[in-house]
């Protein structure tokens, strides 16, 4: 698939319904384009079975609950729109995408009680997140912006409004010539990339952030279980920024990035080594399992 992504053939679930995708529109006062009423999830369907589809539906519920915006859907009706749109544009591997969302209604303030929450699920035939760097790792840069405190917004939900900084981020970064950029959280630990988790190796074992302030992602969660599955040891701590050049090699993960290796943040050099391939390869072959 090609070209801007409100101008393809193909279907979109919307609100109940499968619908043209140049038919799939809101209202100008929809209060989530106005207020980041929003929430989503991303996933990926291999050889025609999204991995972990449950877990994506039930993290997109608890979003909807935490931002104070009950989706009026299931687990599994969810998880059915999800697979009626794969059927219906013909997918065995590709990209999901469902995401709810205050829509227009008799509120047009902060407040918006009274308007609908809707939902809609829309998937592409999408590659590598971040093309080559599988293969010679990513380039990052070291964002200005940082997470927030989580007493500011509930980091635990896949909110829209939480990415802001993200993009703002990865815009700098790939200004610089990066694929990507890695954020400190408030309190200046290591935290994440823009859209993915971060682990590094040092000595044979495995060090990651602890996500008490951004998104405990499914992948991330997956890798850490694999890792212990290996008899890897896992960290899951606080890391600080001087940190980075004693650690040997690094990876990202997160449903569209998957495993990838990270080469180079700002300043600090990374080798793509045998642990990093391994867990690559091996998550691989998981999620087509």
């Amino acid at each position: 698939m090609a070209g801007a992504y409100d101008d393809r053939d193909g279907k979109i679930w919307m609100d109940g319904k499968l619908v043209e995708w140049r038919d799939a529109k809101v209202h100008i006062l929809t209060h989530a384009l106005h207020y980041a009423s929003s929430v989503f999830e991303g996933e990926r369907c291999y050889n025609g079975k999204i991995f972990k589809s449950s877990e994506h539906s039930a993290r997109l519920l608890r979003s909807g609950e935490l931002l104070d915006m009950p989706i009026p859907y299931s687990v599994e009706e969810i998880n059915a729109a999800k697979e009626a749109v794969l059927k219906a544009n013909g997918w065995d591997n590709a990209y999901v995408r469902a995401l709810a969302w205050r829509g227009s209604g008799e509120d047009m303030g902060v407040a918006a009680k009274r308007n609908p929450v809707r939902l809609a699920v829309a998937a592409w035939e999408w590659g590598s997140y971040y093309g080559d760097a599988k293969m010679k790792g990513a380039k990052l840069d070291i964002a200005k912006w940082r997470r927030p405190d989580p007493a500011t917004i509930p980091s635990e939900a896949k909110a829209a409004g939480l990415y802001m900084i993200c993009t703002m981020s990865k815009h700098a970064a790939e200004a610089k010539g990066c694929s990507d950029a890695m954020m400190f959280d408030y309190r200046g630990y290591v935290a994440e990339a823009t859209g993915a988790n971060i682990f590094f190796v040092k000595d044979g074992e495995v060090h990651t952030p602890k996500p008490d302030c951004f998104l405990n992602g499914l992948t991330r969660q997956t890798v850490i279980g694999m890792l212990k599955d290996m008899q890897v040891k896992v960290h899951e701590r606080h890391i600080m920024p001087e940190e980075l050049e004693s650690f040997e090699q690094c990876w990202l993960t997160g449903t569209a990035a998957e495993v990838t290796p990270v080469g180079q943040i700002g300043d600090y050099h990374f080798e793509v080594g045998e642990l990093t391939k391994r867990v690559a390869s091996e998550y691989e072959k998981l999620v087509r399992a």
